[in-house]
Order: structure tokens, then sequence, then C-alpha cells
């Protein structure tokens, strides 16, 4: 059995809407031959809990706008470090970027097929890699500038 229709536009739009509010990493799974419950997840990470209430929020609002989809169940929102979304046809993780790698979902379905996304959503495999460079290098640079000046003022 492979993925209704259904759930590959809702996949679709889901993912597209995630690449609009700039989340990483985006990937979805074929999971409807390992589970009975639902057809495929979507997954996208963000780098700080704003971003993934914002992503979060363009998901259901596309879905719902756009498709005429509201989610069965909501859970997570509180924390902001990891929402799923369950549409029952599909089922949507927006994770913080330290969560996405710590729980690595990927490794739990590297067997099933990945479904192709819009090239936007595509775009943003490895983002998240960039911003924790980015981030920890800019981190780097103020801890060398605060060396720096106390250095300055020891002498």
């Amino acid at each position: 059995m492979t993925a209704t229709d259904r759930s590959l536009e809702l996949i679709e739009t889901a993912a597209q809407a995630a690449a609009d509010k700039l989340a990483h990493d985006i990937v979805a799974y074929d999971v409807s031959d390992v589970l009975a419950i639902t057809d495929a997840f979507l997954l996208a990470s963000a780098p700080n809990d704003r971003q993934v209430k914002g992503i979060v929020d363009e998901i259901e609002e596309r879905l719902l706008k756009e498709l005429g989809a509201k989610p069965a169940r909501r859970e997570g929102e509180r924390d902001g470090r990891w929402v799923l979304l369950d549409y029952v046809d599909i089922v949507v993780h927006v994770q913080h970027s330290e969560e996405r790698v710590f729980y690595a979902l990927e490794r739990l379905w590297k067997d099933c097929p990945e479904l192709e996304l819009p090239e936007d959503a595509e775009a943003t495999r490895g983002k998240g890699v960039e911003h924790a460079d980015a981030a920890g290098t800019e981190g780097q640079d103020a801890a060398a500038d605060t060396s720096d000046e106390l250095d300055g003022e020891l002498r």
C-alpha cells in the first residue's frame, strides 16, 4: 500500500508552508506499509521555540485554508520543543533542532520511502547544520572578543 493522493496533497502543502516559515531539514516519509494509523510523516525543525510555533501555526492555517483540513490532535504546543499535528492521513512533527538531533526520527523511518517535496522544502536540507555552525562560530567569535578585552584590561 502507498500513501493516498490526499495524503500526498497534505504533505506537499504542509512542506511548502514549513519552508515558507524557514523550517530546516524538511523531509517526508511514506509510512503506510509499516503503520496502520497514518500514511505519511512530515518532519521539520527550527532553531528556537518561537519559530517552531510559527511553523506549526502556518502549517495548520494553510492546510485549513487551502485543503479544508483540521488536525484531529495537536500536542506539545505549550513547550514549543516538539509539536505534533495529527491529520489522521498524515502526521506532522515540527521539532526544535536539538530535539531533532536527539530523537533522530529519520533513523526510525529510514527504510520507508521518502516522498517528493516542493523545491523550496527540498532546499532546506542541511540548513539546520549550517545554522548550528553559524551560531557556534558567532559564539566562538564573541568569546574571543571577550577574551581579548579581558586580556587588554589585565595588561
